[in-house]
């Protein structure tokens, strides 16, 4: 996925996380259609939050704010994908690396 490449690209030691990206099982959170996604390692435990290591924003096609986050668990694993879009309404569409502000 575009958005999850370019901000962990553009993350500290975020090339360690691409790599274990393509070994990760990757779910939709149930967050109303917002975007989220679960990442699970090989090996799966019982993931908890640990710390946000990448943040952008973006708008959405119909011109309503996105804030997005990457975050890893406890162990330090990628954990999740965190989209929230600001009027709490389903995604319309994800952005392109063009669209993406990495804070």
């Amino acid at each position: 996925m575009e958005l999850v490449s370019t901000m962990l690209e553009r993350a500290p030691a975020g090339e360690r996380f691409l790599a274990a990206l393509g070994a990760s099982l990757v779910e939709d959170m149930q967050d109303g259609d917002m975007g989220s996604l679960r990442f699970r390692p090989p090996g799966s435990y019982d993931q908890r939050f640990g710390k946000q290591i990448a943040e952008a924003e973006f708008t959405d096609s119909d011109g309503v704010p996105v804030s997005v986050t990457i975050n890893l668990d406890d162990r330090g694993h990628l954990f999740e994908l965190d989209i929230w879009k600001m009027d709490f309404s389903p995604l319309k569409q994800y952005p392109s690396a063009g669209e993406i502000k990495v804070k």
